[in-house]
């Protein structure tokens, strides 16, 4: 089997409301489905999500790095050949979602040719994954009412709550409400997407303590190396890299320079490949990781479910999984459904996300 042509198609499809957050707000979800075709007739298929906010990958750059500087070179390689395809992407730096995106393909690739479903062929830990809601910036009694629909429509047990606000009473105010409204059988955990310095998480620790929460996620900026140190050093819960730790390099860095204690794992930015050596190394060092979410399709939310649910330590806590709620559309030929809080595998060959093509021609903007 050989690589005959790679695409990288980019379309658009709106939010049912604007999303904002500490990083960036969006509107509208400006992605790229990479193809990569086989002269066996084949397809491998996976969706690149922009965050111009946060990686400065935007949709141009990804179709145009995908298409100019990896397909020439990738053309009549074979597409098991894995480490083949990473060396020809290794030199050029930097553009982690295109690079994810076309490790993706490449896996669903394999799992076709063998037709056997990925997340079998990583591992195949569990059927399904419990699913993770996040609640983005809104009033206090907003966030509860949200969270009270979602458990009631969808069974789910698990909140990430965007902070990284000023002032701090804000988010404060949201984790008591939270946790008042909620009781103390839900899970809630916080992600600032580095919207706060390293002390001003640390008073928000303060003021939240015996709220129960389980997690903090990118509070501050890495580069804050002294001040997060410490706050790591005094937190009473695990400090989570996300945005700090694309790679298994970064990863290692933050770990081992005590940057943060736990890790978030995101498929879009590593694919399957890297993914994994980010686990090993996190599972090698007793390391707690989350399944994440770019705001990614219910089309990049299967690669995820692949992946976490191929593993015992991806699988122990609540994946990141609902975002595509939020969006008007999807290219995903069968939609995904969150029943009782969890979202099922497929157990199709690949990563078992068939596009609807109508949909792809309808929202596509190259034509």
């Amino acid at each position: 089997m050989k690589i005959t042509a790679v695409e990288a198609i980019p379309y658009a499809i709106p939010y049912t409301h604007p999303l904002t957050f500490a990083s960036g707000s969006v509107a509208t979800a400006d992605h790229v489905l990479v193809r990569i075709h086989t002269d066996e007739g084949l397809i491998g298929e996976a969706d690149a999500p922009p965050r111009p906010y946060t990686y400065g990958e935007t949709q141009t750059s990804i179709a145009n790095v995908v298409q100019d500087l990896f397909a020439p070179e990738m053309i009549g390689l074979d597409p098991l050949d894995r480490e083949k395809v990473h060396a020809i992407m290794h030199r050029t730096i930097h553009n982690q979602v295109a690079k994810g995106a076309v490790d993706i393909a490449l896996w669903d690739l394999a799992g076709k040719a063998c037709g056997v479903p990925v997340h079998k062929m990583l591992g195949g830990w569990t059927d399904s994954l419990r699913v993770s809601h996040m609640l983005g910036f809104k009033p206090a009694e907003e966030l509860l009412e949200e969270a009270h629909r979602f458990g009631e429509e969808y069974g789910i047990t698990t909140f990430k709550l965007k902070v990284g606000r000023r002032p701090l009473h804000l988010d404060i105010e949201a984790c008591r409400v939270l946790r008042e409204g909620l009781g103390d059988n839900v899970e809630i955990y916080l992600d600032a997407n580095r919207g706060w310095s390293a002390n001003e998480a640390m008073e928000v620790l303060r003021q939240t303590d015996g709220l129960g929460l389980t997690l903090l996620e990118e509070p501050c900026d890495a580069k804050e190396a002294m001040s997060r140190r410490r706050l790591v050093e005094h937190s009473p819960i695990p400090v989570v890299g996300d945005e700090s730790v694309p790679t298994a390099g970064d990863a290692s860095r933050e770990l081992l320079s005590g940057g943060c204690n736990a890790i978030c794992i995101k498929t879009a930015r590593s694919g399957f490949t890297e993914a994994t050596e980010i686990l090993g190394l996190c599972t090698g060092l007793g390391v707690d990781v989350t399944m994440g979410n770019q705001i990614d399709t219910q089309v990049g939310s299967m690669a995820t479910i692949a992946f976490g649910a191929a593993h015992r330590a991806t699988a122990a806590r609540a994946a990141e999984l609902s975002n595509f709620l939020d969006m008007a559309d999807d290219l995903l030929a069968d939609p995904l459904q969150i029943i009782d809080g969890r979202i099922a595998v497929r157990d199709l060959p690949g990563v078992g996300a068939p596009i609807d093509e109508d949909k792809l021609s309808r929202y596509r903007t190259d034509r």
